[in-house]
């Protein structure tokens, strides 16, 4: 039997160079290499005006930025060389590009990433430290992070960026934290300047620029355990309450990088509290009241996860598109009709969970607790209220919930 040639392995046609802002001092040997062999480098204006030697073409990377892939695949097989910030893949835009490719056509150099030489010029621990880049991120996502002692590296935009970063902390109670605005680090212009949140006096401040946040004073604390305190969240009652929340939460049992359906969200606690669980995580909504469904948004934004996605419509003549869920919350709009619709779209091993208030609903859930099993779970609270001179108990109506999996 005549012996099979041995597959030769492609040569990548792009090289992804990390750059400082050393410029061509920040590169490594492979990175010079890489430039030096180039048909083709495109970059930003920024990155490019840092390396005036190149002497072939150059493409100069467009806003906004996604624009920018389709100029980079029209050139795919030719000899090419990206430059990006620091590490491109934290928070850079290496993975925005290859994720477009295939693994044997790049290769990557990147050098010390922002975050990594914010931590050696303060002397903070990185895995202790929060690393956010909100160059065209709202801020809002720092909102779960904020505690007093915690650490933050933030990546913004400009000088303007730093401004809004320190009244935002000092709006939410914050404005004690001590900033450290980092300008230009690994570069000739490099800068580090002190401040407070709330007496911030730093001016003409240079990009590229990161804030590191000693976070201080007597705000609002986002608690990490499941069922957030009923004043975090703005709504008009139509809201899963706090303690029913945690229950419905923990049958729900989010898992890193799962995605949630939250049918009749109201406020949308629940699919907040989802995301909250883990950065990975998304959660689809549906609501059928418009204003609750922009609050829904608002409320997902100012704590800080904007990954939410709301429509608006009545399950089951609206369900989302594209992949299936992991989990399935109804806590608004339980028919027969939406448990049937559901069960036929759903796969094996989604898990559901469903409460209910009124007889009606309690009946469903008990008949198809019947037929498809799972638990069922009368959950009943009372809080203590005053009764005349004294105290008693005055009770919620109960909750009734099944949990199940598919």
């Amino acid at each position: 039997m005549a012996e099979t040639a041995p597959q030769l392995r492609q040569q990548p046609w792009l090289t992804i160079v990390g750059v400082g802002a050393a410029g061509p001092k920040s590169l490594s040997p492979a990175s010079q290499t890489a430039l030096a062999e180039a048909e083709l480098v495109i970059g930003s204006a920024r990155h490019l005006s840092l390396f005036p030697a190149i002497t072939c073409p150059v493409i100069e990377w467009p806003v906004p930025f996604a624009e920018g892939i389709a100029l980079l695949l029209a050139h795919r097989g030719r000899k090419m060389v990206m430059l990006a910030s620091g590490d491109p893949f934290w928070f850079g835009a290496g993975s925005s590009v290859t994720r477009h490719l295939a693994r044997d056509e790049w290769v990557a150099h990147p050098t010390p990433s922002t975050f990594s030489l914010a931590a050696a010029r303060l002397g903070w621990a990185l895995q202790d430290t929060v690393c956010l880049g909100l160059h065209a991120a709202p801020l809002e996502r720092m909102r779960p992070h904020l505690a007093t002692r915690a650490r933050l590296l933030v990546l913004v935009r400009d000088g303007a960026a730093v401004a809004a970063l320190a009244t935002y902390l000092r709006d939410l109670g914050f404005g004690a934290s001590r900033l450290h605005v980092l300008e230009g680090l690994g570069g000739p212009d490099e800068r580090i300047r002190p401040a407070q949140a709330d007496t911030l006096d730093v001016v003409d401040i240079a990009h590229p620029v990161a804030v590191a946040v000693e976070c201080a004073g007597s705000g609002a604390v986002v608690p990490r355990a499941s069922g957030l305190p009923d004043t975090l969240f703005d709504h008009d009652g139509q809201i899963t309450k706090r303690p029913i929340r945690a229950l419905t939460l923990s049958a729900l049992a989010p898992r890193p990088g799962e995605t949630l359906w939250d049918i009749g969200a109201g406020s949308g606690s629940i699919a907040i509290e989802w995301l909250l669980a883990h950065p990975a995580n998304r959660a689809l909504a549906i609501e059928a009241d418009a204003p609750r469904a922009e609050r829904a948004r608002a409320n997902a934004s100012a704590l800080g996860v904007d990954r939410l996605e709301v429509l608006i419509g009545t399950a089951p003549s609206v369900l989302p598109e594209g992949p299936a869920p992991a989990a399935v919350f109804i806590g608004g709009g339980l028919s027969q009709d939406l448990l049937e619709a559901l069960w036929a779209r759903l796969p094996v091993g989604t898990r559901l969970v469903a409460n209910a208030v009124t007889l009606e609903s309690e009946a469903l859930l008990a008949a198809w607790h019947s037929a498809k099993g799972g638990a069922l779970l009368r959950i009943e609270l009372a809080q203590a209220a005053l009764l005349g001179r004294r105290r008693g108990w005055r009770s919620s109506y109960p909750v009734v919930q099944w949990s199940v999996i598919l």
